[in-house]
C-alpha cells in the first residue's frame, strides 16, 4: 500500500519569478474549479511543504472516472530550489546529460550496480547542494572538460532540478491533455514524474 503521486516540475522557471507563476497555476485551476483555496494536509506526504490546495467539485473533469467514493488528495505547490525525485524514494539519477556536448555521464551503472558510483557522483551531489543554498553550482564535463551550471544539465527521467513544482497526491492518472494544458500555463521545459510515498 501507500500514496501515489505525480508532479510536474518547471525546470526552467528562474527562482525570482517561480512564486508568481505558481499563485498563477492555482488561480487557473481554481477557475476551472479544479481546486479550492482551502490547505490540507491530510493524504498528502510532499517532503518539501506541509500542505497542498484541496480538490474543486470540478476534480473528476480531468481524471479517469474511478469511482463515485473516489476522494483525491491535496495539490502541493512547492517554490524553490529543490531536487526532485520520481519513483519511491530519493534515488541519485541514472545518469546526467551535458549540456555542452550531450555526453551521458552514467551515475548508476544498472544492472551492474544499483547505487550511485560515489567518484561520479560526488562533483554533481555538491553542486547540487551549493545550487540549493546559494542559487549557483556548476560541474565540469569528464568527456569535454567545458564547466556548466548545474540547473542546464539533464537527467534521466526520475530527477529534475526546479524552483517550482505541482504535485497532485492520491489522484487517478492525469490525462496527457491535462498535463499539457498545465504545461502550458507553466510555459517553460517541465518534466513529469509519477512516484509512492
Amino acid at each position: 500500500m501507500g500514496d501515489y503521486f505525480e508532479r510536474i516540475v518547471d525546470v526552467e522557471v528562474g527562482a525570482a519569478e517561480a512564486e508568481a507563476l505558481g499563485a498563477r497555476v492555482v488561480d487557473w485551476m481554481v477557475a476551472r474549479g479544479l481546486l479550492t483555496r482551502g490547505m490540507s494536509s491530510e493524504s498528502m506526504y510532499s517532503s518539501k511543504v506541509e500542505a497542498g490546495y484541496v480538490p474543486g467539485a470540478q476534480w473528476a473533469g480531468i481524471a479517469d472516472n474511478w469511482g463515485a467514493d473516489w476522494l483525491p488528495g491535496p495539490v502541493a505547490v512547492i517554490v524553490g530550489r529543490h531536487p526532485h525525485h520520481g519513483g519511491q524514494g530519493e534515488t541519485e539519477p541514472e545518469y546526467a546529460t551535458c549540456p555542452h556536448c550531450a555526453t551521458r555521464t552514467v551515475i548508476i551503472d544498472y544492472p551492474n550496480r544499483w547505487e550511485a558510483e560515489p567518484t561520479v557522483w560526488q562533483p554533481f551531489s555538491s553542486a547540487i547542494e551549493e545550487w540549493v543554498t546559494a542559487g549557483a553550482g556548476d560541474v565540469t564535463c569528464r568527456t569535454c572538460r567545458t564547466s556548466a551550471p548545474i540547473s542546464t544539465w539533464t537527467w534521466s527521467d526520475d530527477f529534475a532540478l526546479g524552483t517550482l513544482a505541482v504535485e497532485f497526491w492520491h489522484w487517478p492518472p492525469l490525462p496527457d491533455t491535462f498535463v499539457s494544458e498545465l504545461v502550458a500555463q507553466l510555459g517553460h521545459r517541465t518534466v513529469h514524474h509519477t512516484g509512492k510515498f
